[in-house]
């Protein structure tokens, strides 16, 4: 009999893919998945490596694991993903209780060496040129609800931001079939699906190897009649790839959400430069005031960097400047995380993490007086809403989401409700109150 496997999936949805990739192989070779932690399972933990924050998850998660196995309780350990892909030999020399690892690129093959890790056998299976991309053939376990998926149109990246290790775990840019994306959105709408997320690693160049040209508007207005009364939501987007016909599919297609994932960065030239973003303050401004004034009811979702090499104060206040001013819906900053094998990591004028901690500080503080701001606007509105879930233990309460929040990263619609909803149900919601980042309202 075929021993349980435990997934942990760590990382960005782009991650959870791979992870269901993994899970539906693992079941189409006759292996039962169980969810969480069992005693006597095996153990896969598909890592993220990006950022040294990610890294430490991600190694406490394997230390936990290794102490597991020490004690019996689990009979093998596997490795797999981002990490791997970046510390192969290092995983091995230094934790002795991993069995096998697999890259980016190389998970998938996880089932045809089970048999032989188990019965002893180190396994390193990571390829130094990562090739990998899944398609609507490939086995696939969904581990979201089934209501709100994602899709991933693309893997790797051909941007080359000088902070950024992408390129190096994820390999080359490559973009899948408009007819696979379609096939596989097609039969996840069939199994339940009401919202589909589009990822990879730049949407926007989406189909620029494959096709030669930049195809994201040409999917997405197919892929919007697949979604009809349901909601399309695009991820990932690099602000120096926008065309006006990408816009224009937003604007029209109703199954189209509102919302745009622009992930920006900074807003200083000079920062811009040694970032490599390839956009300027004059570009991102002129694309941001473009996408305002012809996509009405638009929510624009953008992630910071701060404590980038050389960031002086001044270009840290332009920057402060510039969120105060146009007023993002949804914000995300990071500190810059200093990481092996990129161009930044040997830039001059590194700032210490105490820099770094009190900047972010100040980003997060002006932007949760932009959300309250924000959110008041939606005081006595009514709004679609699609519900996640039931509050447990609380009659008639439920948490959903609007258009304008992605699912984890966003907002809340804390929802009071007569009538009795399910997951995945559209509902419209006076909103009665507010909070920093969420909305609460009645059916």
């Amino acid at each position: 009999m075929k021993p349980d496997i435990f997934i942990i999936s760590l990382g960005c949805p782009r991650n959870l893919v791979d992870s269901e990739v993994l899970e539906g192989t693992l079941k189409s070779k006759g292996f039962r998945v169980v969810g969480g932690f069992r005693k006597r399972a095996i153990a896969i933990v598909n890592t993220c490596g990006f950022i040294e924050d990610a890294k430490q998850e991600s190694i406490d998660i394997i230390l936990e694991l290794a102490e597991l196995k020490k004690r019996g309780e689990i009979p093998c350990l596997i490795v797999a993903g981002c990490l791997p892909q970046r510390y192969r030999s290092n995983l091995t020399a230094e934790i002795s209780e991993i069995d096998a690892i697999f890259g980016c690129s190389t998970f998938a093959k996880i089932p045809a060496y089970l048999e032989s890790i188990l019965k002893g056998r180190k396994v390193c299976e990571v390829s130094n040129k990562p090739r990998f991309l899944y398609d609507h053939k490939t086995p696939r376990s969904v581990i979201t609800p089934r209501h709100s998926v994602y899709v991933k149109i693309q893997e790797g990246c051909m941007n080359f931001c000088s902070y950024c290790v992408i390129p190096k775990i994820r390999g080359p840019f490559r973009s899948r079939s408009t007819e696979s994306v379609l096939r596989e959105m097609s039969s996840l709408k069939a199994s339940g699906a009401k919202e589909i997320s589009l990822i990879g690693q730049d949407t926007t160049l989406y189909g620029v190897d494959r096709y030669k040209n930049l195809k994201l508007a040409h999917l997405l207005k197919k892929a919007s009649r697949i979604m009809k009364r349901g909601w399309l939501r695009l991820l990932y987007t690099h602000p120096a790839h926008y065309t006006d016909e990408l816009i224009d599919v937003v604007r029209v297609e109703p199954s189209v959400c509102k919302y745009l994932d622009l992930p920006i960065q900074h807003i200083n030239d000079k920062i811009l430069k040694r970032m490599n973003r390839r956009v300027t303050k004059k570009n991102i401004i002129s694309l941001i005031a473009k996408l305002r004034r012809r996509i009405p009811n638009l929510a624009i979702r953008t992630s910071m960097i701060v404590g980038f090499p050389g960031e002086t104060e001044k270009d840290f206040r332009e920057l402060e400047s510039f969120i105060k001013e146009f007023k993002f819906d949804r914000l995300g900053a990071f500190m810059y995380s200093r990481e092996e094998g990129t161009r930044a990591y040997n830039f001059k004028n590194q700032l210490s993490r105490e820099e770094k901690s009190e900047r972010l500080k100040r980003i997060m503080e002006i932007q949760k007086s932009v959300a309250s701001e924000n959110n008041r606007a939606y005081l006595g509105k009514t709004v679609r809403v699609l519900i996640d879930e039931k509050v447990r233990l609380e009659k008639g309460q439920y948490v959903g989401r609007t258009e304008h929040d992605a699912p984890e990263v966003d907002g809340n619609v804390y929802v009071r409700s007569a009538r009795s909803l399910k997951k995945g149900d559209f509902v419209d919601v006076k909103i009665e109150d507010t909070l920093e980042y969420d909305l609460v309202g009645s059916v």
